[in-house]
């Protein structure tokens, strides 16, 4: 009997985990403008396991694709990845979502040297917080806000 119980003690345990899903991230689907600039995040779901992205810059007019994005699902894992142009001779880095922050969105690749953290949080229904985040939690932050 105590097995029996045990046994619904973990299927209770796992069936209420707090891990993020990749539809718990679906908030950043659309493009998003950082405040006083002229720089762009946009995000679009693929389906359920995959989002793709970009960041890129308005100049005179023209549009110039910074960084090429997505977050997948990857054997349990949401791992986000960013191809920087300009950066690590454009190869993409990983950074895989950490469940024990809490009241963010946290990638974190602690290998890289810089950023170690790309954090998202939602302000409300338009309003994002992100950080860029190096050694000791240094770094740099911004708002952006959700275009029509």
């Amino acid at each position: 009997m105590k097995i029996i119980i045990g046994f619904i003690t973990l299927i209770t345990l796992f069936s209420f985990n707090n891990n993020e899903s990749l539809k718990d991230l679906t908030f950043l689907e659309g493009t998003w403008k950082m405040e006083n600039k002229e720089n762009y995040e946009t995000w679009k779901v693929i389906n359920d396991s995959e989002f793709e992205g970009n960041s890129y810059k308005i100049r005179a007019e023209k549009k110039t694709i910074t960084e090429y994005l997505s977050i997948k699902e990857v054997e349990g894992k949401i791992i986000y990845t960013a191809k920087v142009l300009n950066q690590n001779n454009a190869q993409p880095i990983a950074f895989v979502l950490n469940n024990e922050v809490k009241n963010k969105i946290s990638f974190e690749n602690l290998t890289h040297d810089f950023p170690k953290k790309i954090q998202y949080t939602k302000l409300d229904a338009t309003t994002l917080f992100v950080e860029v985040l190096g050694e000791n939690d240094k770094g740099f932050s911004y708002k952006m806000m959700k275009q029509q």
